[in-house]
């Protein structure tokens, strides 16, 4: 697989049924950002676009989206940034700390909607770790106290 380095953008009403790799294609109608996996493997990414989920900025010439792009439930767990058209790849993550970025990110959405949301695949990523004997990280219990005291 050929890790990308740059995509374009292409702003649509509807996304393609066959998706061009290499570009990321925006229904600002649909609210949505979707494009091939950067790292090459092939398989269809959505990043919903709204105050819960992702932001995309457009600054006329390129479009970032933020946060990154965690493909942990892929099998090729790929995390990367669009930043300004380009691609800039980062570190996967363990178990746990998908874990506890899955736990934020639910939090940040009751906090914004005042809804109580439970993600077992939170519960079973942990379960798996733990299973299989594999340690926790000093930044895992860092983020971990940290959350018990900061409201997303």
């Amino acid at each position: 697989m050929n890790r990308r380095k740059a995509i374009r953008h292409e702003f649509v009403d509807y996304v393609p049924e066959e998706l061009e790799d290499g570009v990321v294609y925006v229904s600002i109608r649909y609210s949505t950002a979707v494009h091939l996996c950067c790292c090459g493997c092939g398989i269809e990414v959505a990043s919903p676009i709204s105050p819960a989920d992702w932001e995309l900025t457009f600054d006329g010439e390129s479009i970032t989206l933020h946060p990154s792009i965690g493909n942990w439930s892929l099998p090729c767990r790929s995390h990367y940034w669009i930043r300004r058209n380009h691609v800039q790849w980062a570190r996967s993550w363990t178990a746990r700390e998908i874990a506890a970025g899955r736990k934020r990110d639910q939090m940040a959405t009751e906090a914004r909607f005042g809804a109580k949301a439970h993600d077992s695949t939170t519960d079973d990523l942990l379960s798996e770790q733990e299973e299989a004997g594999i340690p926790e990280t000093m930044w895992n219990r860092m983020v971990r106290a940290l959350s018990k005291f900061t409201r997303f």
